[in-house]
């Protein structure tokens, strides 16, 4: 007898072959066979009608903090994720010595807008090396499976102490050392090493992240501790500029160690068709023995500024600050007088930043999200182009939109994979094998951004709603998020509804999946405030052969475990 049966679904197996009908029986953490009928079980789930796919892998989060108290780690796991990476772009939280953990958190907070005083609180420090604190994570008992990589930052800080976070040189010693720590990293569990080279990337105290300007000699003797210790993924983010243009160093690395470099890649206004180019002169490289994998979204980047969110049109005005201060109902009241209107809407953003200022006045790039919220809006919905219509000004629109909902409105702020006002590119990208999907950035950006949900977005509006363009095949878009994100972190035993494999399964009600608008909530520790993203459709979700969520609502089961490096794959 069987411990679970599922019943008669649509078996979207992950593997991008074409659906078919059929059972699924699971012993213990396993899947045991796939198709047909199945004998008799203790638990059996009718799947007729419903869609049954792998559960979601999904490889570009940031619960490194939110990983030590949140067994169920939302909002990825109401979107049927049942194994995420963590420790992307060079931030994270081991290895660290005694008396720099406000450093670190404090590393986190500005690139990752996570509240600085919920990590303080949330985190129950215990460790000091990366080892240390792959057993506290290890301990906890928790829904879904988890992997971690080692960051840049982290380890700079570690190594080189105020030389390391002030990016300095590293000299030889501090490579030798940087590359021991992250080879003992690789070799406790780490999945990755990961690093930050972008301008965007602040710490709370303005600086860029230890590791942005680290040469070519630095970057190579880490990389190469991922080959000694056999395994591995190097991921960063970057603006693609000065060294990392040409992509030379990472086509040496890549081809010396045989191991895939990620980097962030988006669509950008100023260039759109400068994506391509990339994915095109990728392709060329990986033709010649490089391993470079650029990494994509589902939609486009988008922030969502409102009254709650870190960042608004009116955040830095004089008049506005001096009210920001209430509670959002005596803040809308306040913002409603007309004499206060008049003010705030007669001042300008007080912002030395020539890139926060173009965020928060590039009004042809502001939508009404809306509920159920739409991320590919037509031009014409625009601010800019809507206030014209309507004899306003931009700022005078914006205003009104944001006091909608008692202020609890949202405005969506594409910032890449929108230029032209669609996600034609955007698909091509999904589409071109030579990306790996990702950037969900689950856990992160708690006050402006709320993209974990992508999963449920790429079977709702690439597969099943789209009606601006073409859409994507369902085979694919499970594929995409399940069975290809898993290989490439070499987690061969999940992520395709194989006998054999981890025992990891959504049981989805395709026809009546909907995405919720995001909210704010102020529920992570010391009262921080995040956005999260609610969905209906996820019938049960299972983790590791346990129903961890039945009609969207926990079950209580926490058979999630820390993925200590590479899964082989089982044998059928």
């Amino acid at each position: 007898m069987h411990d679970l049966a599922i019943r008669g679904g649509r078996v979207v197996d992950g593997t991008g072959r074409p659906a078919f009908t059929g059972d699924i029986a699971i012993d213990g953490r396993t899947i045991t066979s796939v198709g047909g009928k199945a004998g008799s079980a203790r638990r059996e789930i009718d799947a007729a009608g419903l869609l049954v796919a792998p559960g979601f892998v999904d490889i570009h989060t940031h619960y490194d903090g939110q990983v030590t108290w949140d067994p169920y780690l939302t909002p990825s796991s109401w979107h049927g994720v049942t194994t995420i990476v963590m420790g992307n772009c060079g931030v994270g939280f081991a290895p660290v010595e005694r008396g720099r953990e406000d450093f670190l958190i404090g590393l986190m907070e500005g690139v990752e807008d996570i509240p600085g005083t919920a990590l303080a609180e949330g985190i129950k420090w215990g460790w000091e090396s990366f080892a240390g604190y792959l057993d506290a994570v290890a301990a906890m008992p928790r829904a879904i499976d988890v992997g971690a990589q080692v960051p840049h930052g982290s380890v700079r800080v570690y190594v080189m102490g105020e030389r390391g976070a002030h990016n300095e040189a590293a000299t030889p010693d501090d490579i030798a050392r940087m590359a021991a720590v992250v080879r003992d990293g690789l070799r406790a569990g780490a999945l990755g090493f990961t690093t930050s080279r972008t301008m965007l990337h602040r710490a709370k105290n303005k600086e860029v992240v230890p590791g942005t300007f680290a040469g070519e000699d630095e970057l190579l003797g880490i990389g190469r501790a991922l080959a000694a210790a056999g395994h591995g993924v190097f991921e960063m983010a970057s603006d693609l500029v000065g060294p990392d243009e040409t992509m030379e160093w990472m086509v040496k690395l890549s081809t010396e160690t045989g191991l895939p470099i990620t980097f962030a890649l988006a669509q950008i206004d100023k260039d759109p068709s400068g994506a391509r180019r990339i994915i095109d002169k990728v392709r060329e490289f990986n033709a010649n023995g490089a391993h470079l994998y650029p990494q994509i979204s589902a939609r486009p980047t988008g922030m969502l500024m409102g009254l709650e969110s870190s960042l608004h049109p009116f955040i830095t005005h004089r008049t506005y600050k001096s009210i920001a201060h209430l509670p959002l109902a005596e803040r809308v009241a306040r913002m409603r007088e007309p004499a206060l209107r008049a003010r705030i809407l007669a001042e300008g953003p007080s912002v030395r930043e020539r890139a926060t200022r173009h965020f928060v006045t590039n009004f042809s790039k502001f939508f009404p999200l809306g509920d159920p919220p739409d991320y590919e809006p037509v031009r014409e919905a625009n601010v800019a182009a809507r206030a014209a219509r309507e004899g306003k000004t931009p700022e005078e629109l914006t205003y009104e939109l944001m006091l909608e909902r008692e202020g609890r409105a949202l405005l969506y702020v594409p910032l890449a994979n929108y230029a032209e006002y669609n996600l034609d590119a955007l698909r091509e990208m999904i589409l071109d094998p030579v990306t790996t999907m990702g950037l969900s950035d689950g856990g992160a950006h708690c006050g402006l951004i709320c993209d974990a949900s992508m999963p449920t977005f790429m079977l709702t509006h690439w597969v099943r709603d789209r009606s601006r363009g073409e859409r994507l095949p369902l085979e694919l878009a499970v594929k995409r998020q399940t069975r290809d994100t898993a290989r490439f972190y070499g987690l061969n035993d999940r992520g395709a509804l194989r006998p054999g494999m981890k025992a990891d399964v959504n049981v989805i009600d395709f026809d009546a999946l909907k995405l919720h608008a995001p909210r704010m909530v102020f529920d992570l520790p010391a009262g921080g405030r995040r956005l999260i993203q609610k969905a209906e459709g996820y019938k049960y979700t299972v983790a590791s052969g346990a129903v961890i969520y039945e009609n969207a609502e926990p079950t209580g089961a926490l058979p999630g475990r820390l993925v200590r490096g590479p899964q082989a794959e089982p044998a059928a």
